[in-house]
């Protein structure tokens, strides 16, 4: 047994090899393998990105960071291991492990600012249940949406970014879509959105509405309705505007909802959007994601400490 706590880092996963990315694509499906114009569909992706996604190497990146913060502010009292959602080592293994080693306490701490019961909160459910046999008991922290570290951050490369574009640029905050059935539930994730970009605004001096607004990205493709609008929409919408007819004009995105690069980002955003962005005559960029920024890791082990 040792009195050191463990902290069960949580993330979506990622396929590391081209041979790994039809498992992880049946894994999200719940156990439903893809079609092969389905599986083609999300190859094509990766390789548009070079083969695979950089995000298994980020979110080891972001574990790591975490451990250095956390041993800088309290050697010797915590211990980050990684638990993933669709992919290995997935959750339940990860506690299993911590078990193993004689760890008494988990603090949960999702990769992910905006707490849902879709995302988050199913995190937090699962390594619960998973710690439940062992007697181990879990902590979690739902949400840090509105972290001073993680708003500086967007905020500050949310001006240098807007210094390099055309001035009539409007901002889009996004995070990944889900089913609208969470609105109808009363799931906080969009109030945590926009809890987020109002913080940021306030930041980086944005005025409210006339400059930036909220938009939605990389819908699942399911029959269900998702929520919007989409970027690629909002993009539309704003090209077809008269308030510039004739000025350049210019789409910066902010990326609130996402951490680390991976495939919603480098393609839905910098392939997808921009591509699209430039069609419609739009100059675009993107914030940089907060990766393993070491200021905004540190703010994490606060919370950790706090929590545990």
């Amino acid at each position: 047994m040792t009195s050191t706590t463990a902290v069960l880092l949580m993330a979506y996963g990622t396929p590391r090899t081209r041979d790994e990315i039809e498992p992880y694509y049946t894994d999200i499906r719940r156990g439903r393998a893809p079609t092969p114009e389905q599986l083609a569909d999300l190859t094509a992706r990766y390789d548009a990105l070079g083969g695979t996604s950089p995000l298994a190497a980020r979110t080891e990146a972001q574990r790591a960071g975490l451990q250095v913060a956390l041993d800088h502010a309290a050697p010797g009292r915590y211990h980050v291991a990684l638990g993933l959602k669709h992919a290995h080592p997935k959750v339940e293994v990860a506690v299993d492990q911590l078990a193993a080693e004689g760890f008494r306490h988990i603090v949960g701490l999702v990769l992910a600012p905006h707490y849902s019961a879709f995302s988050i909160g199913q995190y937090l459910d699962r390594a619960r249940a998973a710690a439940e046999p062992h007697g181990i008991t879990v902590s979690g922290i739902e949400s840090w949406a509105t972290e001073p570290a993680f708003v500086q951050f967007v905020a500050t490369d949310l001006r240098a970014k807007l210094a390099t574009l055309p001035p009539n640029t409007k901002v889009l905050f996004t995070a990944h879509s889900l089913p609208q059935r969470i609105v109808a539930a009363g799931d906080r994730y969009p109030d945590e959105l926009r809890a987020t970009a109002e913080a940021v605004a306030a930041a980086a001096g944005l005025g409210r509405w006339n400059s930036w607004a909220l938009a939605w990205q990389s819908a699942g493709r399911t029959p269900e309705p998702w929520l919007g609008p989409d970027i690629l929409q909002v993009i539309d919408e704003l090209a077809d505007s008269e308030n510039h007819a004739g000025a350049e004009r210019g789409v910066l995105v902010s990326a609130v909802g996402f951490v680390a690069d991976h495939l919603e980002v480098l393609y839905d955003l910098d392939i997808e959007a921009a591509r699209h962005a430039a069609q419609r005559g739009l100059a675009f960029a993107r914030t940089a994601c907060v990766n393993d920024d070491p200021t905004v890791m540190a703010a994490l082990a606060r919370r950790v400490i706090e929590a545990g």
